[in-house]
């Protein structure tokens, strides 16, 4: 796993020995972060990157030229490794890593950085396997939804298997790519 593009293009990222995460392959990071350009992001842009593992979408954020990037990471030795990435690669003095429940507190915006921009939320495939209204997974939608700055977006990783719903309160589905074994959607919030 690596940096693909930009100021620290094919630096490599360190990571667990075991499975605990599920890294995003480079191909399919390309391809969003290809999605991505055509809404302006993530330059000059602030950004969260939820159920972060060590790093590999926030740190690419940060490479191709985010002006900030939040980290959330359950996971303690998770977070150690995240934390060495991001030293690694210099971005200490553009993130913050916080440790917590993203189901709880989904992106806490800060006073340094006000509201996200751009909001990945990458959760263990077993969490987003109910994708009703009533799911975990709505509910952090609704959390982020508060945290999201006017005109920002929310992408969001499932199994190919779990297609999210066209809306979860004020998010609506705006585009949707599929690649390999996952679906990638991202949402907006759109004036009624």
């Amino acid at each position: 796993m690596r940096i693909i593009a930009g100021s620290k293009r094919g630096m490599k990222l360190l990571s667990p020995k075991t499975e605990v995460s599920r890294p995003i392959t480079d191909r399919v990071k390309e391809s969003l972060y290809s999605v991505l350009y055509k809404y302006d992001l993530p330059k000059d842009k602030t950004v969260a990157d939820v159920f972060s593992g060590v790093g590999s979408l926030g740190l690419e954020a940060l490479s191709r030229g985010a002006k900030f990037v939040t980290f959330v990471e359950k996971d303690a030795d998770i977070k150690a490794i995240l934390e060495r990435n991001i030293e690694k690669a210099g971005f200490v003095e553009q993130s913050k890593v916080i440790r917590g429940n993203a189901f709880r507190a989904g992106a806490p915006v800060g006073i340094e950085q006000g509201k996200y921009d751009l909001i990945f939320i990458d959760p263990p495939y077993a969490r987003t396997k109910d994708v009703t209204a009533d799911s975990p997974l709505a509910g952090l939608l609704t959390i982020v939804s508060e945290q999201l700055a006017p005109g920002g977006l929310v992408v969001v990783r499932t199994h190919k298997g779990c297609e999210l719903m066209e809306s979860y309160g004020v998010l609506e589905v705006i585009e949707r790519r599929k690649w390999g074994t996952m679906i990638v959607t991202i949402l907006q919030v759109v004036e009624k």
